[in-house]
């Protein structure tokens, strides 16, 4: 991690279905922050799911509306901010990010991961006829950029409690004083 950054934030990266969501409210609760996801950001501001921004404007167009929210997530304090899965794909958005976040990557096995998206319909990515191989695809994809992060979390056999407790501890180690 580089000396000197002012930590504000926690970002939460990784796959689908790796417990950012649910992992991300915990943490935000620990630590007494707001939680922001910039999913629901999105369908918020865009008044449509990201499956419609997907099907009928394209995944580029989607990660545009990414890009201009990490930008104005910089603004922000005090909160933990789960990300979509693809976001840190766009190296300028991991950079932006590690500005005023430390960035936790949740990771999973590609196994546990379908597991766990199976049965959600809204995963615009997961509607293939190979679903399962799909995932594989994306993370070999997608790992090189996840492995970027300040901290990377397994969280394939450990409750949400449990690594939402890491993810707390982590924080607060990258920000306390050093003498």
């Amino acid at each position: 991690m580089q000396k000197g950054r002012q930590l504000a934030n926690l970002a939460l990266v990784g796959f689908m279905g790796t417990g950012k969501t649910s992992i991300g409210r915990l943490v935000a609760e620990q630590l007494h922050f707001r939680f922001l996801d910039t999913d629901e950001l999105i369908q918020t501001r865009t008044g449509r799911t990201i499956a419609d921004i997907f099907a009928k404007d394209g995944e580029p167009a989607f990660r545009a509306l990414e890009k201009n929210l990490v930008g104005e997530l910089a603004a922000q304090t005090g909160a933990v901010i789960a990300t979509g899965g693809g976001l840190p794909t766009n190296t300028e958005n991991l950079a932006q990010l590690k500005t005023y976040a430390l960035v936790v990557c949740l990771w999973a096995s590609p196994e546990k991961i379908w597991e766990r998206v199976r049965n959600q319909s809204h995963r615009p990515l997961l509607h293939d006829p190979d679903p399962q191989k799909k995932i594989r695809e994306l993370l070999a994809l997608r790992a090189p950029f996840y492995r970027q992060a300040d901290v990377l979390i397994n969280t394939d056999l450990r409750s949400a409690r449990e690594v939402a407790q890491q993810v707390a501890l982590q924080f607060k180690l990258a920000t306390r004083p050093t003498r």
